[in-house]
């Protein structure tokens, strides 16, 4: 069948390159051509052969199949060995593949850049050994960037499990490199017959280590044994990769065979990218390809002026101070210093080339390198290297005119013109052309590519920009003006009539509304309709964010995460910086409560400067209270500094991962030799994170030890469900609504009322408006939510009755499942 039938938008969209695909019969890949095999997944649902000529194909058995482990699949070749058409390649379990995956379907794609193409033939039933395409041959494809020869002796070498969902990609790479500026030593880090220097974003994109990868890190240098030890604690717990993991993308209805945009009458069908509704009408976005010379002047120039552009860039990037462009803006930041690239770049000058053309040639030879992968993530941050290399290209061909029109894609400073509600149509987008974007003009974006967890997509979700992707080619026909109606939850209506866009008018106006009345009353009290009240506070990671929430009507923060403000960093932040910080925070909230949480280090948390050993399962290991008691020395300091830094009338203390009164003794005799020290007599109020089922289910006898008590949702659900919410396999099935973690709650709360004191929801689920009458029911009395989320809270509180919860709660614990409890909930705000 022709790949554009594919029912997955990357391979359909020909992103990974171009193909065809074979719905296959039995359960046995055979070679299509001569050559050498260069890649088998570890999970042997791929391979990849490269041909005498050039050309490199790439054969990847069935859709979604990476998540299968390898069970089913058993290859039959490894890599370097030669293989001639026919040879068996990898045999798999068609009937188990089948029943397990989305879909068996096969793409057979050709990979790398040049002009060739695999040719598709009509669509037909073939036999193994039958013609199915032909390549028509190009340019040979660009060679990847270099990767550094070994050192003879490293003076440290440290070895690792990767534990990032998503392996290492863009933002990764770029932590590992930033975390390593504080040293000298040359490090790399290897992963089978693989190698990448570690202070290289692009060879750390091209070592396409994934999730399970063995790797080894080897440093070689004056300090090789301390920046061993700082890369090994910053990739051996994830990065915090594993709980930003995003759910499994799905398509909002099983793609029949209808070319390459999936069509239901006049709506398209695409991959939600952000969500929300918007009505608006078309406006096309076309991006020029700017032109640059091949041949430059003297080489000295040609550099010097690369080095200025690329300067400009990362100055305008450094000015992202905070939000995800922030996040977004530091990996480009890497990209832009790569060594690598520079380098490459350098020997393109050297050799004649304009310094334009030059920065050009060495991003699209790292992109091949990334789209040589195979991976969909890493292809997806392809987009990052193209929005680099336009920035540098466009401040070379618009240096020293400044008031030259720049072209479509040029700097994030100049604005794209839009009409008003404008829903932008574009083959895909890139993260300094939406900076360019008027937002109060943008009504919605309609990608015919993309992907739901590229850097755009972020951007948009943050921004409230509702947007759909991987919409296919049909979506580019539309007409500047045409009225159009973008649902993130069903597809993009290219012919609306009078009732359609009456009912959308209508359901964004309630909406609208809704969210105005939240806004305008967010500064009062949420008390219930029978006059009880619930305080709802914020969750805070720093003074910002806490002026944020005060302007959005918290009433106090119920949950510092204190390790995020210290975890990029090379040393241990000291006592007075520490309390500095935690002063700034507390005046932000002019008075409010503060609930400090001590650090929760560990886990998915490393911190480079508290190099810890590998462990099999970080998620049980040495992380919150285990930590802290185990480094005194820092939880002293910490302590100290909440009580130099927190007024006393505003200050809490939270101890995370406790599980039993003991360990709460132990902080609290700690603190109490803290407050001696600074001549406090004033008790500081010290309560638990409820993050185990042992917690809940000791939560009367930890309560009789603690001062209050919050539920943690998000450790607390994956503990009581056995499901990782890091990995893709289980992630789906993490639901804080599921009866078994509703009940641990229930414990929680009926062991703090026993001793007076207030129980809390800290995590994911309190800021869920559907959860909040089962929370409430359940005897929660305190909320502390996401800031944007306060006000759609306490409207919701506004409208219960704390009765009718509590009966709500009774009979959801009674329910079989999760989708269950949703319904029933669902049924009760209605």
């Amino acid at each position: 069948m022709p790949l554009h039938e594919v029912a997955d938008p990357v391979f359909a969209s020909g992103s990974m390159g171009p193909g065809i695909a074979i719905d296959p019969l039995d359960g046995l890949v055979t070679a299509p051509l001569a050559g050498t095999v260069v890649a088998v997944a570890r999970t042997g649902h791929s391979v990849t052969i490269a041909a005498g000529d050039g050309t490199t194909i790439l054969i990847h058995i069935g859709l979604d199949t990476v998540a299968l482990g390898g069970a089913g699949f058993t290859p039959q070749v490894a890599e370097g060995a030669q293989v001639a058409p026919g040879d068996p390649l990898i045999c798999f379990d068609l009937d188990h593949v089948a029943r397990a995956a989305r879909s068996v379907v096969t793409p057979i794609v050709v990979i790398g850049e040049g002009d060739r193409m695999l040719i598709d033939q009509n669509a037909r039933l073939v036999t193994a050994g039958a013609a199915i395409g032909h390549v028509v041959p190009g340019a040979p494809p660009p060679a990847s960037p270099a990767v550094p020869a070994a050192p003879a002796r490293p003076a440290a070498r440290r070895e690792l499990v990767l534990a990032m969902a998503n392996g290492i990609h863009a933002r990764p790479s770029a932590r590992i490199v930033a975390a390593l500026r504080p040293y000298a030593a040359d490090v790399a880090i290897l992963t089978g017959a693989r190698r990448a220097s570690a202070r290289s974003t692009v060879a750390l994109l091209t070592l396409a280590a994934r999730h399970g990868d063995r790797l080894t890190i080897e440093a070689h240098g004056p300090d090789a044994e301390a920046a061993a030890d700082a890369l090994f604690a910053l990739i051996d717990s994830g990065m915090g990769e594993a709980a930003d993991h995003p759910p499994p993308v799905r398509a909002h209805a099983p793609p029949p065979a209808m070319g390459a945009s999936q069509r239901a009458g006049d709506l398209i069908l695409g991959v939600t990218g952000a969500p929300g509704l918007a009505i608006g009408v078309a406006a096309k976005f076309r991006r020029a390809e700017l032109a640059v010379p091949e041949t430059g002047g003297p080489a000295p120039e040609e550099r010097a002026a690369l080095d200025r552009a690329r300067a400009a860039v990362a100055a305008r990037l450094d000015t992202h101070g905070h939000g995800p462009m922030a996040d977004i803006a530091a990996a480009h930041r890497a990209l832009v210093d790569d060594p690598e690239l520079a380098d490459a770049a350098g020997k393109s000058i050297d050799a004649g080339a304009s310094a334009a053309f030059a920065w050009r040639r060495a991003v699209r030879d790292c992109q091949a390198a990334l789209a040589a992968t195979g991976d969909a993530l890493l292809i997806e941050r392809i987009d990052d290297l193209a929005d680099i290399e336009r920035q540098v290209i466009a401040e070379l061909v618009c240096a020293g005119t400044a008031h030259a029109p720049l072209p479509s894609a040029a700097p994030p400073h100049s604005a794209v013109p839009l009409p008003r509600a404008a829903i932008l149509i574009a083959d895909d987008l890139l993260p300094s052309e939406f900076q360019a974007l008027d937002t109060g003009r943008l009504a919605g974006i309609a990608l015919a590519r993309g992907g739901p967890t590229s850097h755009v997509a972020i951007l948009a979700a943050a921004a409230g920009v509702p947007m759909l992707v991987a919409l296919g080619p049909d979506v580019l026909a539309i007409a500047d003006g045409q009225p159009l109606i973008l649902d993130a939850d069903a597809g993009l209506d290219t012919a609306p009539d009078e009732l359609r866009l009456d009912a959308a008018a209508q359901r964004l106006a309630a909406a609208r509304a809704a969210r105005a009345e939240a806004l305008a009353e967010a500064h009062r009290p949420a008390m219930t309709r029978d006059g009880t009240h619930i305080e709802v506070f914020a969750n805070l990671g720093s003074a910002a964010e806490a002026g944020r929430a005060v302007a959005g009507g918290a009433e106090g923060c119920g949950l510092l995460r204190t390790e995020f403000l210290f975890l990029d960093r090379a040393d241990a932040p000291g006592e007075a910086e520490q309390a500095r910080i935690y002063g700034e925070i507390a005046a932000a909230l002019a008075d409010r409560p503060l609930i400090v949480r001590t650090f929760d280090i560990g886990g998915d948390k490393p911190a480079p400067y508290l190099p810890m050993a590998t462990e099999d399962n970080p998620a049980l290991g040495l992380r919150g209270v285990r930590l802290n008691l185990a480094r005194q020395d820092l939880l002293d300091t910490q302590l100290r500094a909440i009580l130099a830094g927190v007024p006393a009338p505003q200050r809490r203390i939270m101890v995370p991962m406790v599980i039993e009164p003991a360990e709460l003794a132990a902080v609290r005799d700690r603190l109490r030799a803290a407050e001696r020290t600074l001549g406090i007599d004033r008790p500081t109020p010290l309560g638990v994170m409820v993050e185990t089922p042992a917690a809940a289910l000791g939560a009367d006898a930890i309560a009789r030890e603690a001062d209050f008590l919050s539920i943690g949702s998000n450790d607390l659900t994956q503990y009581a469900l056995a499901c990782d919410r890091g990995n893709p396999a289980t992630a789906a099935r993490v639901d804080a609504l599921h009866p078994a973690v509703l009940r641990l709650i229930a414990l929680a709360a009926e062991g703090a009322a026993r001793h007076g004191r207030w129980i809390g929801v800290c995590g994911g689920i309190a800021s869920d408006p559907l959860a909040t009458p089962l929370l409430i029911g359940l005897g929660v009395t305190e909320l502390s939510v996401a800031i944007d989320q306060i006000a759609p809270v306490k409207a919701r509180l506004r409208m219960l009755d704390l009765p009718a919860c509590r009966d709500l709660a009774r009979t959801a614990l009674c329910l079989p499942d999760a989708r269950a409890v949703r319904a029933l909930a669902q049924e009760f705000a209605r």
